[in-house]
């Protein structure tokens, strides 16, 4: 109706830009059927308004005043149909209607005056109705068709007027009304609008990136871009478009920003700051109450005003309009009455801290109606942080009806109407100023006159109730404070009056306070001169003292007269430290105090210096303990971000000490982190202005108080700011950031935890398992001081300790910095110079808390009594140490000491199945967690990485642990399981349908009882509900809480859905360690075509940010599975192309679930329910797959003689039925390697075999290629057929014996023995130099050897290359001095074998091979089942035994992943193999 209907052109788009090819033909008519709009969804008619507000806004102010305060009016005019055409001609028409045609004719006619006048596009002013495409087109080429032209023309204006505000043009209050007429439409104003940023795309909206889509317009060419630029509302700079140079739009476009340091080329500089945002909102407030028509003055135009307005208007509570161009806001007052609005409407009120505590009271005195029955307003994720539960608890004492909905004392609030009872409140005004703001403002409209107590001792921020007060009396209410009538001093006890604010006529806000503080010291930090007026001694704002009571105390000359404040820094590098200042009158400005004391090194004044022995350069800020409850914690923010200037600190109860460093000293580049907060943000500028490279994160945030904060820098006070796209995750921070397989100097890992955790024993472990050296503090600290602790502590106390303790750390980290497991004492974490030593050395390297519950410990520390006391209950100590160990480490390691049954019990439990493996060791979480967090051995799945096929089993437990003795069956075949963490539930959350998020010690516990049953790789998966998940999308961070637990524990795969917030992933990405990221999509819609540009954008998305790619579609017929499989081919012949998952859902896409390569969601019938529509098993796929052609049938052989009774058979067929694979296993005996085993080696069926006695050695001469191990060992038991990329095939010869036994040693090896020490081999045959190569890889020294023929024993000795083997003359009879071994394994035949001494023909065991430690038994005879070692050793206290069946089983095993590639299905093969075994 209002664009291109007007517009005369008729044309197409070419790849050389947009409309380049076409005619013009002007209408001669245009004719409106406003009745066609009540037929359009609302976002249609929003996005049509989108051209409605921008002619008006280059145009016409007079027309843009109606659109900006009749919004609701003009929605109404379509969401109420009409009926028998109304509204078609005048008399049917109404107010509404006719207000909607004349907002069309007046758009209308102003395209229609400027096409006219330039039809061709000759003079430029046709240009002008460009306004915002410049910008919004580049983003709509990249977001559409996900969002509209309008929408994206609706950010495009307001970031054009940014850039008609940085270059000088625009004021803010324009750009605020823009930005607020917009928003009433329900369009988007910004790329961070969650609208935007949950779309993939949205990761594609890099600087560089829409400039370089910007050329492709016709009116741009070389280094600038024509924009239309505001010089206010209705009026352009020029009656065309301007041409910007690149660097301008980068710098509006560009997420964080970067001040220049020099000089300020305006000293010296005279300005005035917004107006406060404190006096502004509560300004607001009072006139919206108030009786009659106010005109606010230098109202601040922020992200905060507009919440608070935007909310009085959802109430009902005034109306408002502009004047003077938008420079006054013209409030006419209701009185106090206000609505509840519509049900479903929530009033949102992103972080404003302010608005929430105001508008909590606000809503308690809105007026019953028919539309809701109660209020609700929340917050963004932040703000659901923010306490507001005494401000809650004080309102429904008195009466009113508050109910929270998630967090208790916290966002978001359900408010019954007609609440504010009045008479006596008592309130807590420890925490915050606002919520005493809060009741005063509201209670003259309470039922009766009110009397406030405030109670909870002191009261935070006077100042600002003494401010409310003054406002409070300015609008016609007398607050009084009451006095001790004894005394005459003020008590914390207000009566307020019943009444009705009359509103003044005009009421002029002052500048902002708190934002003075920024200029002002940029003045001081650069030694130049900055007056800012509307502030002085007569402010009402207590950050007004900030010039005389802070900078003047560091060196600066102030002059202040009641409303101007001048500041003359001292010459550059001389300010001075403070030394202690209570800065509660003034919280908000610490931060800005924080950054200059950080380069003040001056003494400080006479009789300011703190006189505890503190370093000169000491400024102690003390009375800010509020300030840990704002947008972020503030102390904490400043603490962490100083730091990364080299800048040292301390926390305090209530505030911080900083040590001031010369500015050269500093650290530059340095990356400041704002946490969404506009105060750090600013007072981190003012650093940059004298630290080189400085860049300010979320440069954005600023607008909450001052929006126009980085151009006023620059146009006001003279200091270039330059605009930073940071490091994308798209490009510099990938995904793949860590390297596969070994790193090539990994640093050390560092273990803390409570004592009695585990420590040492996990520690030493985790060396072993990494072959590195392991070092014990606690040993360390005892050889240095030549004194155990305890003793020590006895005699110079645990101060002396702690400090002690923190030297030995920091040698240690110096001494050990690589490749070393260094384990600290548990009370390291009590000094916080050692916290601050951790948390630095986990940006580097791991940091592991091994955590064990809490009743364990209890339990062991009751008996151990080599450390000293406590002294203390022990459960207090580890409360107190808790939250410690969190904050200090990087990887959490679950140590759960209490596994069940040892294996000997297990055993006996079980009965007729002794071969059911037994359950996950320590020893092999132990071996994958730290091969993986170190990226020793990283636990990925090789199928991935090979490019094989793979699956992760979806589990869909709400708690897996009922469900751990399925784990064995329903993980057979797969690669990976998927822990799908939405759905987990604990037994409270179980009962309840409401959406819930299991909490992380739930789903902790969850990962750690996973990894007691399978060291299969997990897949951790937060599926949220618009992509068919159950967690809440809202919920970032909570999600990203989760992830960030994920990592800790050392979780292989994380999914991560790309519609995350990209800050957040870029987060998780940079610490991600040697976890892999599988960034997903998945489309529930169905409207995902594979053929579309929109799947390409998601592709290049979640290829930029994964190391996995995965998208998920509908299938609606068998020609979208088609489309799918040629989008992944299109997608693999790109170079460096990942992995990627492309499935379909639904019964349509199965086929796409079968064929797809890359780990392929499967399901199991033992499952609760399908993880989605259409998931098979595995068995069914594999079943699929031999029927299409794509698994062919091969077969498998045993070799050997005589292998008659041989239980391989069995053991595999029943694997390879239990996976659905279409393979056999048969005998294939003869006399010789003859001719028949030549020829099934070439079958083209083949596809592996077993090789046992005789042939072991014989079958090498016929193969290809033969491992390392099978070299080493000298004989063959595996034959795997092998392809070459050319595609012929070659025949390699493995050896999986030592792997048997090697495994059989680690399950069983008793805990008391931490690592194999020596160890026997019995024997001289095959099997021992497998034996000896198992030991010798296990790190045993020395390795005994013991035959009776002893030439035979002697050709083993240097058989193993790098084995420490040593002969034995006498089974029993160690080397002088020497330790009995801890595994002893015999390889002859138990016949051969006798425990009665002088037995003939037989080799004597005596009592004396078993040490009183412990170990291991092995006999690799297969009969009988108890052979003499074994029963000799079962007699033995900590000695546990392994059957040959056993180690035949584990080799078994490993022979069937390296033919198939899948872990062997072991519980079913074992049952079986068991039961065949006792038959014969």
């Amino acid at each position: 109706m209002v664009d291109s209907s007007v517009g005369g052109k008729t044309a197409i788009d070419t790849p050389h830009g947009k409309n380049l090819i076409g005619a013009f033909w002007q209408p001669e008519y245009v004719f409106i059927d406003a009745a066609l709009l009540e037929t359009l969804p609302a976002r249609e008619f929003s996005n049509g308004m989108a051209e409605v507000v921008k002619t008006a806004a280059i145009w016409n102010e007079e027309e843009f005043s109606a659109l900006e305060s009749r919004s609701g009016e003009i929605f109404a005019a379509i969401q109420t149909p009409s009926a028998n055409y109304a509204g078609r001609i005048k008399a049917t028409r109404s107010a509404t209607q006719e207000l909607l045609l004349s907002v069309i004719v007046g758009s209308i006619s102003v395209k229609a005056h400027i096409v006219t006048e330039d039809e061709r596009e000759l003079t430029g002013l046709r240009n002008l109705v460009n306004f915002g495409h410049t910008i919004g087109h580049a983003i709509e080429a990249i977001l559409t068709p996900d969002m509209l032209h309008g929408e994206c023309v609706s950010v495009g204006m307001i970031l054009e007027a940014e850039v008609a505000r940085q270059l000088g043009h625009l004021g803010q209050v324009g750009l605020g009304r823009l930005t607020r007429c917009l928003k009433a439409y329900n369009l988007p104003v910004s790329l961070s609008d969650a609208r935007i940023a949950k779309l993939p795309g949205s990761k594609l909206l890099g600087v560089d990136r829409l400039l370089d889509i910007m050329k492709i317009d016709k009116k741009n060419s070389g280094p600038e871009k024509k924009i239309v630029l505001l010089a206010r509302i209705g009026k352009t700079v020029e009656q065309k478009a301007t041409g910007v140079r690149d660097s301008v739009i980068a710098k509006t476009l560009s997420e964080a920003a970067k001040v220049i340091p020099g000089s300020p080329t305006h000293n010296p500089v005279h300005m005035a700051t917004p107006g406060s945002k404190s006096l502004s909102n509560r300004a607001l407030v009072l006139a919206a109450l108030g009786k009659g028509t106010c005109r606010l003055k230098n109202l601040l135009h922020s992200d905060d005003t507009q919440v608070m307005m935007a909310a009085l208007q959802e109430l009902k509570g005034a109306t408002f309009g502009w004047e003077d161009g938008g420079e006054t806001l013209v409030v006419h007052g209701g009185q106090g009455s206000l609505l509840v609005p519509p049900k479903g409407k929530e009033i949102y009120l992103g972080n404003a801290g302010t608005a929430a505590r105001f508008l909590t009271t606000v809503c308690a005195l809105a007026q019953p109606s028919d539309a809701a029955p109660t209020t609700i307003i929340t917050g963004n994720a932040r703000m659901k942080q923010r306490p507001i539960g005494p401000l809650v608890d004080a309102l429904r004492a008195n009466g009113s009806q508050i109910d929270y909905l998630e967090s208790e004392g916290c966002l978001p609030l359900s408010i019954a109407p007609a609440g504010l009872k009045g008479s006596r409140v008592r309130l807590a005004a420890s925490v915050s100023s606002q919520y005493v703001s809060s009741i005063l403002l509201c209670a003259p409209y309470a039922e009766e006159a009110v009397t406030l107590e405030l109670t909870g001792g002191q009261v935070i921020s006077q100042p600002y109730i003494d401010m409310t007060i003054a406002m409070m009396k300015t609008f016609g209410v007398d607050v009084i404070r009451e006095a001790d009538p004894d005394t005459g001093k003020l008590l914390n006890v207000y009566t307020i009056p019943k009444a009705t604010y009359i509103n003044p006529a005009d009421y002029s806000i002052e500048s902002d306070a708190s934002s003075a503080t920024y200029p002002l010291a940029i003045a001081a930090i650069t030694g130049s001169s900055c007056t800012i007026s509307n502030i002085g001694s007569s402010s009402l704002q207590g950050d007004a003292r900030f010039a005389k009571e802070v900078l003047e105390p560091m060196g600066c000359i102030v002059t202040q007269t009641a409303t101007e404040t001048t500041v003359q820094g001292p010459p550059v590098g001389q300010l001075k430290a403070i030394g202690l200042i209570d800065m509660e009158p003034m919280t908000d400005a610490f931060l800005t105090a924080s950054v200059l004391a950080a380069v003040a090194v001056g003494a400080p004044l006479e009789g300011r210096a703190l006189q505890d022995g503190s370093p000169a350069t000491t400024t102690r800020i003390i009375g800010i303990a509020n300030q840990r409850v704002k947008e972020c914690n503030r102390i904490r923010a400043m603490i962490d971000e100083l730091a990364k200037f080299g800048v040292e600190t301390k926390e305090l109860d209530d505030g911080l000490e900083i040590y001031g460093r010369p500015v050269s000293e500093l650290k530059e580049g340095v990356s400041v982190h704002c946490y969404d907060d506009h105060r750090v943000a600013m007072a981190f500028s003012t650093l940059g202005s004298a630290v080189k490279d400085t860049v300010i994160e979320e440069k954005r945030c600023v607008e909450k108080t001052w929006p126009n904060w980085w151009d006023d820098l620059e146009n006001k006070i003279g200091l270039k700011v330059e605009g930073v796209e940071l490091a994308n995750s798209m490009t510099s921070v990938s995904a793949s950031a860590s390297s596969d397989g070994l790193t090539a100097t990994p640093p050390s890992a560092v273990i803390i935890g409570m004592r009695g955790s585990g420590k040492s024993y996990i520690g030493e472990l985790g060396a072993s398992t990494l072959d590195w050296p392991f070092v014990d503090a606690d040993v360390y600290f005892e050889k240095k001081h030549t004194i155990n602790v305890r003793e020590f502590v006895h005699q110079k106390g645990w101060p002396a300790f702690r400090e002690a303790e923190v030297a030995i750390l920091q040698e240690l980290l110096a001494n050990f910095p690589q490749k070393c497991v260094i384990s600290l004492g548990g009370g390291i974490v009590e000094t916080p110079a050692a916290r601050d030593i951790l948390r630095a050395y986990s940006k580097q390297g791991p940091v592991i808390h091994i955590v064990r519950p809490l009743n364990e410990i209890v339990q062991y520390l009751g008996a151990e009594s080599s450390r000293p006391a406590y002294g203390e209950p022990i459960e207090d100590v580890f409360k107190r140490r808790e939250p410690w160990f969190s904050e200090c480490c990087n990887y959490e390691f679950i140590n759960h000491t209490n596994p069940g049954p040892s294996v000997p019990e297990t055993r006996a439990a079980e009965g007729h199945v002794p071969l059911v493996i037994p359950p996950q060791g320590i020893r092999d979480e132990v071996a994958r967690f730290f091969g993986h967090i170190t990226g020793q051995s990283p636990n990925t799945a090789p199928n991935v990485a090979l490019g094989r096929r793979s699956y992760f089993l979806s589990l869909t437990f709400p708690d897996i642990t009922p469900a751990l003795h399925l784990v064995d069956d329903i993980t057979a075949g797969v690669d990976a399981i998927e822990l799908r963490v939405d759905l987990l539930r604990t037994a409270e959350q179980y009962s309840s349908m409401a959406p819930h998020i299991a909490p992380g010690g739930f789903v902790s516990e969850q990962v750690a009882a996973i990894r007691k049953k399978t060291t299969l790789p997990i897949v951790f998966t937060i599926r949220t509900t618009s992509q068919g998940g159950a967690f809440p999308e809202s919920s970032v961070k909570e999600a990203f809480e989760l992830f960030a637990l994920a990592v800790r524990l050392g979780v292989e795969y994380i999914d991560i859905e790309i519609g995350w917030p990209e800050k957040n992933i870029r987060d998780l990405l940079s610490h991600k360690g040697h976890s892999r990221i599988i960034a997903s999509w998945h489309d529930w819609s169905g409207n995902l075509r594979w053929d579309s540009a929109a799947v390409d954008t998601i592709y290049d998305v979640a290829n930029a940010l994964g190391d996995i790619v995965k998208i998920v579609g509908k299938a609606k017929t068998l020609e979208d599975n088609l489309a799918l499989r040629n989008f992944v081919a299109r997608k693999a012949e790109l170079p460096g192309a990942k992995p990627i998952l492309a499935i379909n859902m639904g019964v349509e896409g199965q086929i796409s679930r079968v064929l797809n390569t890359t780990l392929s969601p499967v399901t199991h019938p033992l499952l609760p329910s399908k993880a989605a529509p259409g998931q098979l098993s595995f068995v069914e796929i594999q079943t699929a797959l031999h029927l299409i052609g794509q698994l062919p049938a091969k077969r498998f052989y045993i070799f050997g003689r005589p292998i008659a009774h041989s239980m391989s058979p069995t053991l595999h067929n029943t694997a390879f039925q239990k996976l659905g694979l279409p393979y056999t296993y048969d005998i294939l005996e003869t006399e010789d390697v003859d001719h028949e085993v030549r020829f099934t080696l070439t079958s083209p069926d083949f596809g592996g075999a077993s090789v046992t006695i005789p042939f072991k050695r014989d079958i090498m001469a016929h193969l290809d290629q033969l491992s390392p191990e099978a070299e080493a060992i000298g004989a063959v038991n595996t034959i795997i057929p092998r392809v070459n990329s050319d595609g012929s095939q070659v025949l390699y010869g493995d050896n999986t014996d030592w792997l048997g036994i090697r495994a059989v040693i680690r399950n069983r090896l008793p805990s008391a023995v931490h690592a194999v020490g020596a160890a026997l081999v019995i024997g001289a045959g095959g099997t021992a130099r497998a034996a000896i190569y198992a030991l010798h890889s296990l790190g045993a020294s020395p390795i005994y050897l013991y035959n009776r023929t002893r030439s035979s024993a002697e050709a083993l000795v240097h058989a193993i290359p790098g084995a420490h083997v040593e002969l034995l003359d006498e089974l029993g009879n160690w080397p002088v001095g020497a330790a009995p071994a801890s595994v002893i394994i015999s390889t002859v035949p138990a016949s051969a074998t006798t425990t009665e001494e002088g037995a003939q023909n037989a080799l004597f065991l005596p009592n004396a091979l078993f040490g009183n430690e412990g170990g291991v038994a092995v006999d690799m005879a297969y009969k009988p089942a108890k052979t003499p070692l074994l029963a000799l050793a079962e007699a033995v206290p900590n000695w546990t035994t392994v059957m040959g069946v056993e180690v035949l089983l584990e080799q078994g095993y490993r022979q069937f992943e390296l033919w198939t590639g899948r872990k062997c299905p072991r519980a079913a093969v074992a049952q079986r193999v068991w039961e065949k075994y006792q038959s014969s």
